[in-house]
């Protein structure tokens, strides 16, 4: 008997994760309607409880590793606002990054000048 209630619950078990899954792929439509934003945006459920993280995104996917269904729903709103916040600071990181590069260039061309005049000098 017992081997047959294995095999009945293996099928309830995938059903569940199932609901669970349409459940957080429902949430995650429901953002991008209600923000219009993040429409790019695919979700993978990976429940694992070796994860150090409950979730992240990976180019365009949402990844959830939380394997309890409410944990999950609030790291899937916690990754998409966390992505649709880096959207909008993009730019910055960009101009900011470009900034950076031209002063060490810089830097380094005032340093290599001040090398070759001690150099010579000594």
């Amino acid at each position: 008997m017992d081997g047959l209630n294995s095999k009945l619950k293996k099928p309830l078990r995938k059903k569940r994760l199932i609901c669970k899954h349409k459940l957080l792929l429902d949430e995650l439509e429901r953002l991008k309607n209600t923000l219009n934003v993040g429409h790019e945006l695919v979700l993978e459920w990976l429940p694992d409880k070796s994860k150090k993280i409950c979730g992240e995104v990976k180019g365009n996917r949402v990844l959830v590793y939380d394997e309890d269904e409410q944990v999950a729903l609030t790291t899937l709103r916690h990754e998409f606002v966390d992505y649709v916040m880096c959207q909008a600071i993009e730019p910055y990181r960009k101009v900011t990054n470009k900034l950076i590069e031209l002063l060490n260039e810089e830097a380094y061309l005032r340093k290599e000048k001040l090398a070759d005049a001690l150099a010579r000098a000594i």
